[in-house]
């Protein structure tokens, strides 16, 4: 049966997937709307540290589902993930801190857990991966997120045979690395987000953090600190992620990458493994003779998408995108503005720092700081220049967060 034949079974039988959302923002409230018309699936808990936020959330579900549900709504997302009314719990929130909470809480609860939180996933996902996977419940990242995406696409590549030279997505934003709150906040204003969250996206955090976790998920590595970046259409995207000696700007294949120019899409460049499948190749992208081709998806649709993955985790019992073991690249804090010793410093969207992903080893050995453990009361130790890799000589780290002690976990068990 399909999965949406399991989903109609479900519905049919009146025993709907009990949702439970952490954070009514943007996706989860494009999310919780989403949900309200999809057959087999209920809400059944929304929480957010602004309650009416949640509330709304919760309105809009029930002016478009078919069935009034009683949600629970609560600013303490801990009620949400202990209820009896929910199976399934989804992080919509983007915040390290409260993910590697709500991660360790729906561990307790033994539910299963979807992130629509990349920041958390990149910065302990590996051992939340491994302890979920010992209590024998579903870690992962979601379905409609550029990751998710373009892992699904490597893997049907690699399922029919093909070698996958790079894997990547288009960006979104133009790169303003000293982007912050103040300086997004009239386009955030406009597109009712986060200036927060559209910071991180403008300051290039996400797109470091969203190839960090494709990275992790098929052991694939950035071609250099912080990639390329080429801006160029499809066609030129397979021309310039080449190889340097046949006049393109990498240095190896097996790379993750973004480009400027073919957002929203996400893309694999594939090379047929022989003769055979290069004709076929050839014949049916019709592009003409071509030793690589470019497979793309010009959309993903981020939070709409993730009532599949919650429908995998509970029918099927599988992930979307999930990490492959230990670390393979990781996303480090670098200074957006000039610090002074003794500074607060905060963390991702914020006014200090953005990440620039490089290989898990580079971070080892540099000494290289995670950009998810920086904020809370983290402390600069010294006056730190502006583009600084910042290390963990540079900045007192703020111990007490639930995210840095997990963050310790997984260095000693993959150490």
């Amino acid at each position: 049966m399909t999965m949406y034949g399991e989903l109609l079974q479900r519905e049919k039988e009146g025993n709907p997937i009990r949702v439970g959302v952490i954070g009514a923002g943007q996706m989860g409230f494009g999310m919780v709307s989403q949900i309200a018309t999809i057959p087999g699936m209920i809400v059944a808990g929304i929480s957010d540290i602004n309650i009416a936020a949640a509330n709304r959330a919760a309105q809009a579900y029930n002016a478009s589902a078919s069935k009034q549900e009683d949600i629970l709504t609560s600013k303490n997302f801990k009620e949400v993930i202990h209820s009896d009314k929910v199976e399934i719990i989804v992080d919509a929130t983007g915040v390290p801190e409260v993910g590697a909470k709500i991660s360790l809480e729906t561990l307790i609860a033994q539910k299963h857990l979807v992130l629509l939180n990349v920041e958390i996933d990149i910065t302990i996902g590996p051992i939340m991966k491994k302890l979920y996977d010992s209590a024998g419940l579903v870690y992962t990242g979601s379905d409609g997120d550029e990751p998710a995406v373009t892992t699904q696409m490597f893997e049907f590549a690699k399922s029919m045979g093909m070698e996958v030279l790079v894997a990547g997505k288009g960006k979104n934003n133009p790169l303003k690395v000293s982007a912050n709150p103040t300086t997004a906040q009239d386009e955030a204003d406009q597109k009712k987000m986060s200036s927060h969250m559209l910071a991180a996206f403008q300051d290039g955090t996400k797109t470091m953090a969203e190839m960090n976790l494709l990275s992790n998920a098929i052991g694939y590595v950035p071609d250099t600190v912080g990639m390329h970046g080429i801006a160029a259409d499809l066609d030129e995207t397979i021309t310039k992620l080449d190889l340097k000696k046949d006049g393109g700007v990498l240095d190896n294949f097996g790379v993750v990458e973004y480009v400027d120019g073919i957002a929203p899409g996400i893309f694999c460049i594939v090379k047929g493994q022989n003769e055979g499948v290069q004709n076929e190749l050839n014949y049916l992208m019709k592009k003409g003779e071509r030793d690589h081709h470019i497979l793309y998806r010009p959309f993903h649709l981020a939070s709409l998408e993730t009532p599949l993955t919650i429908a995998r985790a509970v029918l099927e019992h599988d992930h979307a995108i999930v990490p492959l073991g230990a670390p393979i690249s990781e996303t480090v804090a670098v200074a957006k503005r000039d610090i002074k010793a003794g500074e607060t410093i905060d963390g991702i969207g914020g006014y200090s720092v953005r990440g620039v992903i490089e290989t898990h080893q580079a971070m080892k050995e540099n000494n290289n700081l995670p950009v998810g453990l920086v904020g809370g009361a983290s402390v600069a130790k010294r006056d730190i220049k502006d583009g600084t890799f910042l290390t963990y000589d540079d900045i007192e780290l703020d111990q007490n967060t639930t995210v840095y002690r997990l963050r310790k976990l997984q260095d000693e068990t993959f150490a």
